[in-house]
């Protein structure tokens, strides 16, 4: 079984008093490992370092048993669709890859039919002669995890790959990611909580450089038992009533508002309910915030 490795990871920035990463320890085995946190938390950083984009200031990192320092080494092991990636426009899908596929070092005869062979995995096979400017935006994520592959990594690293996705493109691209998690490991880096939900159970969570969590999605809800209540307060006090309570969910009936919160302990006066995987992640987040308070 593949495995990365992390251990006392560290990167600082000249200039920045605090660490983009601070003593992250981490391993992640093949299958679907979601990396959830609030933009800035350290995601991006951590994506970086894992594909030699950066060095860190500290600690270990070794992929599939080769050590970060190793660039050449890593980047063979590893494809990456990053947060924000391009294409030439005016070219095909095919010419593309096939720019891409020769950037990878891929032998020229087996070119044709790998290229064919990922464009029909990710359902853009009737594309191939398109030109980029004319996919939609779903299309090319999905070219862009066409691309990632095109070296046959045992790593697949996608960087908040869902942003701006309609409903439909989202559920698709996801259920894409959970196929190609089957034989190699599929991090997946992202501050939508339904992304987690819908993909993996194994999850880490980043706050401030900081490892908060990392586990099951039913050891993050079973932390957050009993610290969900429901309420229905008027229309008057509720900006009262917010000023006191972490409000997750509000929703108005005529004069009253029914809402869903957070608290530390229990609340005589209102319902205990089970959490979401959603509020378990603002439970967490809200304890790390009042620890530093």
């Amino acid at each position: 079984m593949e495995k990365i490795n992390i251990e006392g990871l560290t990167k600082r920035y000249r200039g920045k008093a605090a660490p983009a990463l601070d003593q992250v320890s981490l391993e992640i085995e093949t299958g679907m490992y979601g990396l959830l946190g609030k933009n800035g938390a350290g995601k991006s950083t951590l994506m970086k370092i894992l594909t030699t984009l950066e060095q860190p200031t500290a600690g270990t990192v070794e992929v599939c048993g080769v050590p970060i320092k190793a660039a050449k080494a890593i980047r063979q092991q590893i494809g990456y669709l990053p947060q924000r990636f391009g294409f030439y426009t005016n070219m095909r899908v095919v010419d593309a890859m096939t720019y891409l596929a020769v950037l990878a070092n891929v032998p020229a005869r087996d070119q044709s039919q790998r290229i064919q062979h990922l464009l029909e995995e990710v359902h853009l096979a009737d594309k191939a002669r398109t030109k980029i400017k004319a996919l939609s935006g779903g299309m090319l994520q999905r070219l862009g995890i066409a691309q990632a592959l095109v070296n046959r990594p045992k790593v697949l690293i996608v960087d908040e790959p869902t942003a701006g996705l309609d409903p439909e493109e989202r559920i698709r691209f996801r259920n894409l990611l959970t196929d190609f998690a089957n034989e190699r490991i599929v991090l997946l880096s992202t501050h939508i909580v339904s992304d987690i939900e819908a993909t993996t159970n194994t999850i880490g969570i980043l706050d401030q450089g900081r490892l908060l969590f990392n586990g099951t999605t039913d050891q993050l809800l079973l932390a957050a038992n009993g610290h969900v209540f429901e309420k229905e307060v008027p229309v008057a006090k509720l900006n009262e009533f917010k000023r006191h309570r972490r409000i997750t969910e509000q929703v108005t009936d005529g004069t009253m508002v029914k809402l869903r919160f957070l608290a530390a302990s229990q609340i005589n006066t209102s319902a205990q309910v089970l959490p979401t995987l959603e509020e378990a992640y603002l439970y967490l987040q809200m304890k790390h915030e009042e620890a530093f308070l």
